[in-house]
Formats: structure tokens, C-alpha cells, sequence
């Protein structure tokens, strides 16, 4: 057997508390098109009784983020096992202009931004959804160079990592050089 070549991510799909204030945000805040709705009563792949609807939004480059309102199921909540901060989704900005400009939009919309948090090869800002999903906006700096020199010790730092679960050294320039641009 061989396992499939893969073209990408057709979607990523998270659940909302409601479709339309998803939209709204997604739209004023992240500034992404509306382009799709599906509304079912069944599951299509299950045949469950699961009224929902669903919502899909341009992320850009080819991206699809979406969305599930389910009214007839529990109030949705996160995994309370998982820190807040590990859960997140990340989007790509082209320019650290670009990443200030989010973050006074953000802030002007009344929510509150964390960062710019650097870390090393790119620096990012963070931020809450309607439906408490952290959102993270990453503007990439690293050089091609930095980049080729994580990718050929990568390897070395899973392995150490699997063996100590301490945090590798291999890589410590790379929290240096955040240090120092502080």
C-alpha cells in the first residue's frame, strides 16, 4: 500500500456558538470572505439527527477555515486538560506592517491582543474569537538559512525530545537572537 499524496488542507472545521456572529468577526476582524453555507438537519455521513450549519471562510492562499453551529447539542467547552494557549490557529501575515495594522484593528475592536511575541524566525500577535478559539497572527522573519538549519536539526530534536522530554539545545540561537531583539 501507499499512503495518498496530499494537496493541501481542504478545510479545517472548529464549532461556533452561533454561525452568523462567527461570520461577522471573521469578516471585520480577520478581514476573510464569507464563501459558503451548508445547513443540514442529518449527518450526512452518519445519518444522525444533528441539525447544523455550516460555514466556510476564505483564509486566504487556498485556505478554508469553518464552522459548525450545533443547537441541539451541550454548550460547546474545551478540552479543560489542554492549557488555553496550545489550541490555537495560526495565520500567516506578509509583513510585520501588516502585523501592527491587525493588531490595532483587533485592539479597536475591543479585544485584547497580546504581543508581538517573538520567537525567532517569525514574530506573532494573539487574540480570542467569539467562540473562545485563540487566534494567533504570524508574520515569518527568519532568514533562509535559519530556516534550513531548524529543518536539518529537526530530526535530532524530535529524538532527544522523545528520549528526555526536556526541550532540546539544539537549536538555542534561535531564542538568543528573540532575546536579543528585546
Amino acid at each position: 500500500m501507499t499512503a495518498p499524496k496530499i494537496n493541501g488542507i481542504h478545510h479545517v472545521a472548529y464549532r461556533c456558538k452561533d454561525a452568523k456572529e462567527t461570520v461577522d468577526f471573521y469578516q471585520r476582524v480577520m478581514g476573510m470572505d464569507f464563501q459558503l453555507a451548508f445547513a443540514e438537519n442529518e449527518v450526512p455521513s452518519t445519518g444522525e439527527h444533528d441539525p447544523y450549519m455550516h460555514i466556510f471562510l476564505d483564509a486566504g492562499g487556498g485556505n478554508v477555515l469553518a464552522f459548525f453551529e450545533l443547537p441541539e447539542q451541550p454548550d460547546m467547552d474545551r478540552d479543560q486538560n489542554t492549557p488555553a494557549w496550545v489550541q490555537h490557529i495560526a495565520f500567516k501575515v506578509d509583513s510585520l506592517d501588516d502585523l501592527m495594522a491587525a493588531k490595532a484593528n483587533a485592539e479597536a475592536e475591543g479585544l485584547e491582543v497580546l504581543g508581538p511575541t517573538h520567537h525567532g524566525i517569525f514574530k506573532s500577535i494573539y487574540f480570542f474569537d467569539p467562540n473562545g478559539h485563540r487566534l494567533e497572527l504570524a508574520c515569518d522573519i527568519g532568514t533562509e538559512e535559519e530556516m534550513t538549519e531548524l529543518r536539518r536539526v529537526a530530526p535530532e530534536m524530535l529524538e532527544e525530545w522523545s528520549r528526555t522530554k526536556k526541550a532540546p539545545q539544539h537549536a538555542a540561537w534561535l531564542h538568543e537572537k528573540a532575546r536579543d531583539e528585546h
